[in-house]
């Protein structure tokens, strides 16, 4: 069985995808003027969150002054505040921020993950991209069995998590959609992208909502 600190260590150190490597370190040498005193990240970005996590949170890809920023995922952006705001309150994160990596958040029976572990151009990853990159996310499922409910942040991330399982036909996406897997529940959820949260597709309630449903399932599960 794989351990996460060798799969951390073999997703910061992957070179699969072309597109996505030139990418990313063109945006860790340029940088954005707000952060332009900054060491970027600049590489995958490895999931995060307790190990012994019942809940897996998966979501579409760092933010290219997000986690390629910071270096973890969901953090320095405003959607991993929206994100992390909600694990607070649910229980989860011991505290509302992600900031950076050394700013003492921690995960109680969560762990946060992206489909596609480097920053794509205009945030969306070719199907080869997602294709290398899923068998991380597999190997993070494999080595923590204690797993019972993903939490998919988007459609895309429900699409790569029926993928991981194997689940065809596909079934539809939706805000609380739901489905029954032997190896886990998928629960659906609206990706607080500043798009949702700002037009309230999705509200503070709605992503808490998702989050108490996800420890009923673990728990019941």
């Amino acid at each position: 069985m794989p351990e996460l600190a060798d799969i951390e260590r073999q997703v910061t150190e992957c070179r699969r995808c072309p597109r996505l490597v030139e990418w990313r370190e063109k945006v860790a040498r340029d940088k954005r003027r707000a952060f332009a005193g900054e060491d970027y990240w600049g590489r995958p970005v490895p999931g995060f969150g307790d190990p012994a996590a019942r809940v897996y949170v998966l979501g579409l890809a760092p933010a290219a002054h997000g986690g390629n920023r910071a270096g973890r995922v969901f953090t320095g952006d405003r959607s991993g505040d929206f994100l992390f705001e909600s694990l607070h309150r649910t229980g989860f994160a011991n505290q509302p921020r992600s900031v950076s990596r050394d700013d003492g958040l921690e995960l109680r029976g969560a762990f946060v993950a992206a489909s596609v572990r480097c920053a794509p151009p205009a945030n969306k990853p070719l199907p080869s991209e997602r294709d290398n990159c899923l068998p991380y996310a597999a190997a993070e499922l494999e080595a923590m069995a204690s797993v019972r409910v993903i939490v998919c942040l988007g459609s895309y991330a429900w699409d790569c998590a029926c993928r991981l399982l194997g689940i065809r036909p596909k079934p539809k996406f939706g805000h609380l959609a739901m489905f029954e897997h032997e190896r886990a529940v998928l629960l659906g959820c609206f990706h607080p992208s500043q798009q949702n949260t700002f037009t309230g597709k999705l509200t503070p309630a709605m992503m808490d909502e998702v989050f108490a449903r996800a420890r009923e399932l673990s728990d019941a599960f």
